[in-house]
This record gives structure tokens, C-alpha cells and sequence, in this order.
């Protein structure tokens, strides 16, 4: 029972380190960010990708786009090479080809910095997190008289659990069962 007593904290602390460092490992990998006044009046939101080269090779930017109801409207995966530079517009690239026809004003962006999984990267399956994409995007505030200010922010990094990453590949493969070429974001200029 002493010997018992000695080991079990040293175990108890060898899980919590191997733990936190798995934790670590998964941060880097999740970009939110939002889009707003996406209509016909208003000038072009743009959201632009780059892969730093901190593991040297390409990745694949998942990307997913959610209405303000909560919906998954369209997603698409694209190759991001070494040092790349890609730029999407939100109204031609990611709202332009809806799964319900109805395109939205106001909504949610999320990326998912992965593995290179398939040609081109499929954001249905098998995604594999892997750290180091950067995003910006512009947004398109309230108009002030007839102009649209426009202002530019870096995605929020967040923590990509496991459940989110499931429900996302899930979501977007009903897209791609359901939505007959509809739901299909596209990957823009560059890179």
C-alpha cells in the first residue's frame, strides 16, 4: 500500500503533463471570425489566408460558413502552399452558392488549419488539425451616410474540440449529399 501511496501522485502528475502537453498540441489550429452587411448596396468583404511555413509544406484551410441562424451555409477546403497568400471574397467565394438559395447578410466564418487530406482538401472527412494558418478578414460595418466603413481583423484562435471538428465534416458531407452542387464554397485568388 505505501508503494502504492508513491506512485500514484507520480502518475496522477505524469497524466496531467502528457495531458496538457496533447491540449497544447491541438491549439493553433482553429480562426473564427464573423461577416456583416453582405448585401448588393455594400462593397466586398475579403477574407485572406496564409500558411507561415512553421512545418514547411502545404495545408489545407477548411473553411465553414455559418448564417447568423446558426446554419451551415456553405464550406469548401482549399490548399494553402509555403508562404502562400490567399484571398477570398465573401460574396463571389463563400456566400454566393448557399445550400438553401438564400444568401446571407450576416454570418460566421470558421477555418480549420489541416493536413493536407486529399486532392483538393476535402473538409468532409478525415481532417487532421495540424497548427499554423493565420486569417484576416474585412468586415463591412453600418452604413454611415452612403458609405460603408470597412475595417480589417485577424481570426480569433480558438480551441477545435472533438465534437466541433465531428459535427463540421458531417455537416458539410450532408451539404455535398443533399445540396446537388450547392453549399460549395470556392477558394478564391492566389497562393
Amino acid at each position: 500500500m505505501k508503494h502504492l501511496c508513491r506512485i500514484l501522485p507520480l502518475l496522477v502528475i505524469a497524466l496531467l503533463v502528457l495531458g496538457l502537453s496533447s491540449v497544447a498540441m491541438a491549439q493553433d489550429v482553429y480562426r473564427l471570425n464573423y461577416f456583416s452587411n453582405n448585401v448588393a448596396a455594400a462593397p466586398d468583404a475579403t477574407v485572406r489566408i496564409d500558411n507561415p511555413g512553421l512545418t514547411y509544406g502545404n495545408l489545407c484551410a477548411m473553411v465553414y460558413v455559418f448564417d447568423a441562424d446558426q446554419q451551415l451555409t456553405e464550406c469548401c477546403g482549399c490548399v494553402e502552399t509555403h508562404n502562400g497568400l490567399r484571398t477570398l471574397s465573401v460574396k463571389r467565394d463563400l456566400t454566393s452558392n448557399p445550400l438553401t438559395g438564400v444568401i446571407s447578410t450576416n454570418g460566421v466564418i470558421k477555418i480549420i488549419s489541416a493536413a493536407v487530406n486529399n486532392s483538393p482538401c476535402d473538409p468532409t472527412g478525415n481532417v487532421s488539425p495540424k497548427a499554423n494558418l493565420r486569417a484576416w478578414g474585412t468586415h463591412i460595418q453600418n452604413p454611415v451616410g452612403v458609405s460603408f466603413p470597412i475595417t480589417e481583423t485577424e481570426f480569433s484562435d480558438s480551441t477545435l474540440g472533438a465534437t466541433e471538428l465531428a459535427n463540421l465534416q458531417a455537416q458539410c458531407a450532408f451539404i455535398g449529399i443533399l445540396g446537388s452542387g450547392h453549399g460549395i464554397c470556392s477558394c478564391g485568388t492566389g497562393d
